[in-house]
């Protein structure tokens, strides 16, 4: 017997009506290829508690044979061994190739450049265009390869006071934050042992300074997501996952409003392209694993197979970590409202996007440095702390706590 450890749901945290559709369906078919070999996993499990759950497996000696893995939790156990080196079944196996994948999806589940764990299914990034709020100003859809200059002065369009009581009632974006601009821009925040930050890099100023041109637009004016769902504001990102699972929202909305909206790639910084992070969903394997070629043959039907790759598309709000499922036939079917005559955003376009997507970090007190990186940078660009050499010292205190 073979055991998978998994969490109810997704790990986009958004809806999702069937929550083992998807490992259901693998395991069925698993067995039947392989007689008198049986599949289980424990159902009810909920993301929350998911880590908690696999730690006591662990300690236990009963933790399952391959099993779903955090992001937040991958170099925990890579780094204690409890996970499998897969260097020795990816570069002996005739049957697997690391080059279908997506580099940021595959290269996410190494350790050390060993890998340790094979990506599921993605998520990244994209920019939701009101496509009736620009129409209405005369302006046409951004292309996939626009700039910080193109967005500004979209914003700069779009952003006024309509019913003339003084106040700004429409607006150019809402939700864009100094972490969308810095990627874009090129900027890398950490080194990648965790050990240092880069927050000082002339990149990183000019992301800031960028982000205070965008609030000044606005004049500061707190938006709200209700300016966005009534159709006020020209721009969201959103995630991919998010985007799927909210797909009939906006029409909903289109009966009141005639809220139409399109996706296309996030603005290009100046150092940088049109690039947004990818998170993944990564499987390994039991370093303890009494199956290993066993485990080995089902870790690869749910990260490898075609046939699971396709039901994660038809399954999940995500995205498959293949390169030849995101551009196959059936991805353009099932895409469909997405291809539709002059949309932004097609298979091939998602498809360049997932290739330029970078990696998030991973490291264990990333979440700690990022939330209190954000708490500064917030007080520069309101204007409450001044920026001059300001970025200096948020990089020295920075580095000072992840030496901890």
């Amino acid at each position: 017997m073979l055991t998978v450890g998994i969490f109810a749901g997704n790990n986009w945290d958004v809806p999702q009506g069937e929550p083992y559709a998807i490992i259901d369906a693998v395991i069925k078919d698993f067995e039947a290829e392989n007689p008198g070999i049986s599949v289980k996993y424990v159902s009810g499990i909920k993301k929350e508690d998911y880590s908690e759950w696999l730690a006591e497996k662990f300690i236990s000696g009963e933790e399952p044979d391959i099993f779903f893995i955090l992001a937040e939790d991958f170099n925990l156990y890579a780094s204690m061994g409890g996970l499998m080196n897969l260097n020795g079944f990816i570069a002996t196996d005739k049957n697997f190739s690391a080059e279908v994948y997506y580099p940021a999806a595959f290269n996410f589940g190494k350790y050390e450049n060993i890998s340790y764990a094979l990506p599921c299914e993605s998520t990244l990034t994209f920019m939701f265009v009101n496509k009736t709020l620009l129409a209405q100003e005369n302006i046409a859809l951004p292309k996939n390869d626009w700039t910080w200059d193109d967005f500004l002065n979209i914003c700069r369009r779009v952003t006024r006071d309509i019913d003339g009581d003084g106040v700004p009632d429409q607006f150019g974006c809402y939700d864009y934050s100094w972490q969308d601009a810095a990627i874009s821009n090129g900027m890398k925040f950490f080194r990648d042992d965790g050990k240092a930050s880069y927050f000082a890099d002339s990149r990183m100023e000019a992301s800031i300074k960028f982000i205070m041109e965008l609030r000044d637009v606005s004049g500061g004016f707190a938006i709200s997501p209700k300016d966005f769902d009534v159709g006020r504001v020209a721009f969201r990102p959103f995630t991919f996952a998010e985007y799927r699972t909210y797909k009939p929202y906006p029409w909903r909305i289109k009966k009141y409003t005639s809220f139409e909206w399109d996706c296309i790639k996030m603005p290009a910084g100046k150092s940088g392209g049109n690039i947004s992070v990818m998170d993944t969903l990564l499987i390994g394997m039991s370093a303890r694993t009494r199956h290993k070629d066993l485990a080995w043959a089902l870790l690869k039907k749910l990260c490898y197979d075609v046939k699971t790759q396709q039901l994660i598309l038809e399954k999940s709000q995500a995205l498959p970590v293949r390169r030849d499922v995101i551009i196959s036939a059936k991805a353009a079917e099932i895409f469909s409202w997405e291809t539709r005559e002059n949309a932004a955003i097609t298979p091939a376009e998602i498809s360049d996007a997932m290739d330029a997507a970078i990696m998030p970090f991973k490291f264990k007190n990333y979440k700690n440095a990022m939330l209190y990186a954000d708490n500064e940078l917030t007080k520069i660009i309101a204007g409450v702390v001044p920026f001059n050499n300001s970025l200096n010292k948020l990089q020295k205190e920075i580095n000072a706590r992840l030496q901890h």
